[in-house]
């Protein structure tokens, strides 16, 4: 079983959100509108989407720190989440990514293009601290809000209200609300999505499920989608 004692920074790559998320890109008339990447770490989404003309704001706890200290993190938890990866093959599908080795290039591609991408981001505000369960951000402020692997994946590591109150918080910010994946680190279904669940049609909402055209975690092929309004 994988064992993490906290959240750690590993980024993901722009064609993967997009897979993770079923969306489309720009030049399909995709993410056209205002997008919060929240709890991105250092994937490199927001960059690439930046330099497609997308309009998007990533925030994490993690953005407090300065770019070097953000890759001594990378570089400390780099090599034991790789490690923990090779142990646990058995959890993952091997197919678009074919190997340990090759999941260890496409990481550390994108946390990489993150890197060299941060300092301009954050002065131009498309990187900012902050994160769940309280956003620092207007009512409605964004039409999309993305929670990649965060809500429900750190199931054990999370207590159960932060997963629902930060669902909630996400509902308030942005007119919709996609998370990804419902599955924890260990691929075992989230023991918090139903008390989410349940808090959002107490709300009014119908939160919905859906199939998405990425596994790489067994099972973890869906996403929660939201509609909140506004």
């Amino acid at each position: 079983m994988f064992s993490y004692h906290s959240v750690v920074p590993w980024g993901r790559s722009y064609a993967e959100y997009l897979r993770m998320f079923d969306l489309q890109p720009p030049e399909r008339g995709g993410l056209s509108g205002r997008i919060l990447g929240c709890g991105d770490g250092p994937a490199s989404f927001n960059c690439e989407l930046t330099r497609k003309g997308g309009s998007v704001v990533s925030l994490d706890p993690l953005y407090a720190a300065s770019r070097d200290e953000i890759a001594a993190r990378i570089d400390e938890t780099f090599d034991d989440v790789i490690g923990q990866t090779r142990r646990e093959q058995h959890q993952f599908v091997w197919d678009a990514i074919s190997s340990v080795e090759e999941l260890g290039r496409v990481r550390m591609s994108a946390m990489q293009m993150f890197l060299q991408d941060y300092d301009a981001g954050r002065s131009e505000g498309r990187y900012r601290e902050g994160g769940l369960p309280e956003l620092p951000l207007e009512d409605g402020e964004f039409d999309l809000a993305l929670c990649s692997h965060l809500l429900f994946f750190y199931a054990e590591q999370l207590p159960v209200e932060f997963h629902v109150d930060g669902l909630t918080e996400l509902c308030r910010v942005a007119r919709q609300v996609r998370v990804f994946p419902l599955v924890d680190v260990n691929a075992a279904p989230s023991p918090h999505l139903d008390p989410a669940l349940e808090r959002l049609r107490a709300l009014g909402l119908t939160p919905r499920v859906e199939r998405v055209p990425y596994e790489f975690q067994r099972g973890g092929n869906e996403m929660l989608v939201v509609d909140c309004g506004g």
